[in-house]
């Protein structure tokens, strides 16, 4: 057999969907998009959502929303992928990483607190594989260096009084924690619909918030449409539903909007959601029964308190080494199982280490990357396949320890 490692869940729902959408004349940002922004923050239990060309585009639009810039420091993981620090270098700012906790995939939260200056004005957790962080830690060290905030003139900055918390929930759609809905538990979340994810757009992403005391979300969601659309006042869907031509350019910004082309994709997804979520979950509790007993480890997706979005079934071979998970992956592809690794640590990689990064300094994020191993699982995959990706990890697993 030959299983890939994460296709995406199109089915006819999508296809109709999409065809409806070319067929109706307008295929740009509008009427499908404004409906899905708000299927989404239906589902995220918040009051409005900003639907944009992709997580990264999102979160660096809020970062620009939030006033952050040159002199300002965001806390970012060290064990991510690079969008969630390449946002601080495009607005300007300093990122400071943050090695793993030992054994752990997470932030070491001691060190974010010890982290913190007059300097940092966001911290951005990143809820890998769709497991949601501590965020009753993370909220507890924002309060506790309250003091040592500095607002800019930010209005933002200046209603909230703290450290901003800013996830990257790129892989954590639909994920629940303590009984609330990824979206609506940070400050602001960031969303990614790219085609490897639970839930796609083929390309997108999207932005929620909680509600701040002194701000007005409707507000909010205007600033995000003047940045997305060049700072211009009326897209071309209100212009059309419109009265007048008329409209103003008020800043010189930014070009990244959802069509309604890929909104329509989104709109069927949500529709299914629900069942592909499940699917996952079957899916991951097979592994789980299956692999009881090797020394690996893998994460905790499902408890009384939280459950994942199911996006990556991680795999950590204990005690081993690069070579040893080097090896694994080829041998898993030879048999035809399609896997890969998340993530390369940021200062492993050229970008991170010219700018003064170096891995030595990070050494349990390093420990958790150079035997990790991800296995393909996702809703478009069969009991059958499911059983041969078990069987053929359970045979490789044997022969080579």
């Amino acid at each position: 057999m030959n299983i890939p490692f994460s296709p995406p869940d199109i089915g006819e729902d999508e296809i109709a969907e999409v065809v409806d959408t070319l067929r109706s004349g307008w295929i740009t940002t509008g009427p499908k998009t404004k409906l899905f922004e708000q299927e989404i923050a239906k589902k995220c239990n918040t009051k409005k959502a900003v639907c944009l060309s992709s997580q990264t585009a999102c979160a660096e639009m809020t970062l620009r929303l939030l006033g952050v810039g040159p002199g300002d420091e965001v806390i970012v993981p060290t064990y991510t992928y690079t969008a969630s620090a390449s946002i601080i270098y495009h607005v300007g700012a300093t990122p400071v990483m943050i090695d793993c906790k030992q054994d752990s995939y997470e932030m070491d939260y001691d060190k974010v607190e010890e982290a913190i200056t007059p300097k940092t004005k966001v911290i951005i957790p990143v809820d890998l594989a769709g497991v949601v962080c501590d965020y009753d830690r993370i909220f507890e060290i924002v309060e506790k260096k309250r003091s040592l905030f500095r607002a800019s003139e930010n209005p933002i900055q200046l209603a909230l009084g703290r450290v901003i918390v800013m996830a990257d929930a790129a892989h954590a759609f639909g994920a629940q924690w303590h009984g609330k809905m990824c979206g609506s538990i940070a400050d602001f979340t960031n969303f990614s619909f790219h085609a490897v994810k639970n839930m796609t757009t083929a390309e997108g992403g999207a932005a929620t918030w909680r509600e701040i005391p002194g701000v007005d979300s409707n507000d909010l969601y205007k600033q995000y449409m003047l940045m997305t659309l060049h700072g211009q006042t009326k897209d071309a869907f209100t212009k059309d539903k419109g009265t007048s031509w008329e409209y103003d350019v008020v800043n010189t910004q930014y070009k990244c909007n959802m069509p309604d082309v890929l909104a329509a994709i989104g709109l069927a997804q949500l529709r299914r959601y629900d069942r592909m979520l499940s699917r996952r979950h079957q899916l991951i509790a097979r592994y789980n029964k299956a692999f009881e007993g090797l020394n690996i480890q893998v994460l905790d997706h499902r408890g009384s308190d939280h459950r994942s979005s199911g996006h990556l079934y991680f795999v950590r071979f204990l005690g081993k080494d690069a070579e040893f998970r080097n090896r694994f992956y080829d041998e898993m592809k030879q048999r035809g199982v399609n896997c890969n690794v998340h993530f390369k640590p940021l200062p492993m990689m050229t970008a991170y280490k010219q700018k003064g990064f170096d891995i030595i300094d990070y050494p349990y994020a390093y420990n958790m990357h150079k035997n990790q191993l991800t296995l393909p699982m996702n809703s478009v995959m069969t009991d059958e396949e499911a059983q041969y990706v078990i069987d053929t990890f359970i045979e490789v697993y044997n022969k080579l320890t």
